[in-house]
């Protein structure tokens, strides 16, 4: 390695600043569409226009984040996307690498660039002095190429984990809100279809020999008669009605700070991303400073502060987290999956933020969504619900735990190969086996 490997540059030498691009909008002046709406931390919507096209690194400007790094500072914005202005926007120019500059300000120091006591803040011309490193061209692309095959594949295991919880998604909605099995039977059988459920009795009589049907000994579990519920309106023969705390438990198992190891896993309400049913990234013990809740591999974790935020998830195992999020365990096994999925929905998460308490930083009520009212089928339904969706969740938890290890190795290698710790060679070996 030569000494050129190991200089620093202003980033302003390295990259062209498209800040004046920007443009923000208000929520309530957004139309929604499929282009991401970014600000400092990543996606925060979706809209129906763009600003920018191609290849962008965008460098958080402000917020809390600047300072606890919980997060990544800075990220790659590719394709079609807007922007608000509380992202720098930056691309590599005279041949530097956009992907490697944006690994580069992941890991760069930026403390002594940061004002703003209240709200930290990195100003356009604090940010274009942040000392960035600068190794030559074909290393800079060697290093974001062994890194970034790192980044695809745990972008690859987070899509197959959508697909996983698009599938348990559209299972629980067939069975438990649509009533697809019963309709079936009560086709079959030639039983009259409630007024309310006609459209969708209609569409599966239009579906034919496309409907899958369910195995036999699962399908004759359903029963074919419907009957109305004065609060549920119509529902399956024979299901019982109850609220959310009959088949789930809030947990509270607390750990005082001091008690907290420096390797234990822990999720803060910054680690759950929104609507995603699998964690996608978590935190250590090591910067614990407070108080915090002990939870179990396959509990529901749910983000109580701002509840509109959706921010609900499995444990992908035993671990600790933020006191804002609340902890449920199923009751009994068989209502595991149900659970999970029923505090999904939005409409129980609409139900948690519409009695939350607070206005500036509402929190949902344990006790308001303990009884939260629910349908409960018969346990051999739920039974074979849960051998159906578990092993999604287990497959998909692999992937978490996968990724969990893959970023582990990306951002020990990050540093290293910044600082000539390490050669180019042996991080390609070490990537290769990981991902073997």
């Amino acid at each position: 390695m030569t000494s050129e490997f190991f200089q620093t540059l202003p980033l302003e030498n390295m990259v062209s600043i498209h800040d004046a691009e920007r443009i923000p909008v208000k929520k309530s002046d957004r139309k929604q569409g499929s282009y991401p709406y970014y600000g400092a931390s990543g996606i925060t919507d979706y809209v129906h226009d763009y600003l920018f096209d191609g290849d962008y690194v965008l460098l958080a400007e402000d917020g809390d984040n600047l300072r606890s790094r919980n997060t990544p500072i800075a990220f790659m914005a590719n394709g079609k996307f807007w922007v608000n202005n509380h992202a720098h926007i930056l691309k590599g120019k005279d041949d530097n690498n956009t992907d490697f500059i944006c690994y580069a300000l992941q890991v760069a120091d930026v403390t002594s660039y940061i004002s703003g006591s209240t709200r930290p803040k990195i100003t356009q011309k604090d940010m274009r002095k942040i000392p960035v490193f600068c190794p030559p061209k074909p290393q800079q692309k060697a290093i974001a190429h062994i890194l970034g095959t790192l980044d695809d594949k745990i972008e690859l295991n987070r899509q197959m984990n959508a697909s996983l919880e698009a599938m348990a998604q559209a299972l629980f909605k067939s069975w438990f809100v649509d009533f697809d099995p019963v309709i079936d039977n009560a086709l079959a059988a030639g039983h009259s279809i409630p007024e309310p459920l006609h459209a969708r009795a209609e569409a599966r009589k239009a579906l034919g020999d496309k409907r899958n049907p369910l195995p036999d000994a699962i399908q004759k579990q359903f029963p074919s008669r419907f009957v109305f519920n004065e609060e549920m309106g119509w529902v399956p023969e024979g299901w019982g009605s109850g609220c959310f705390g009959d088949i789930a438990t809030h947990v509270k198992d607390n750990i005082k700070a001091e008690e907290v190891r420096d390797y234990e896993f822990y999720v803060g309400l910054e680690h759950i991303g929104r609507k995603q049913i699998f964690l996608a990234e978590n935190g250590t013990g090591a910067s614990i400073e407070s108080n915090k809740s002990k939870f179990e591999v396959n509990d529901l974790l749910f983000g109580k502060l701002r509840p509109y935020f959706h921010k609900v998830c499995i444990a992908p195992q035993d671990g600790i987290c933020s006191t804002d999020i609340l902890v449920f365990r199923s009751k009994h096994a068989e209502t595991h999956s149900f659970i999970i999925l029923t505090a999904f929905t939005e409409a129980f998460v609409e139900y948690a933020n519409m009695r939350s308490t607070g206005t500036r930083m509402p929190r949902a009520s344990v006790k308001d969504m303990l009884n939260y009212s629910i349908l409960i089928p018969p346990e051999k339904i739920l039974t074979a619900f849960d051998s159906i969706v578990s092993p999604l969740w287990n497959k998909g938890m692999e992937s978490v735990k996968g990724n969990h290890e893959l970023s582990k190795l990306r951002d020990t290698l990050l540093p290293k190969l910044l600082s000539g710790q390490l050669r180019i060679p042996d991080a390609e070996k070490l990537a290769e086996e990981a991902l073997a």
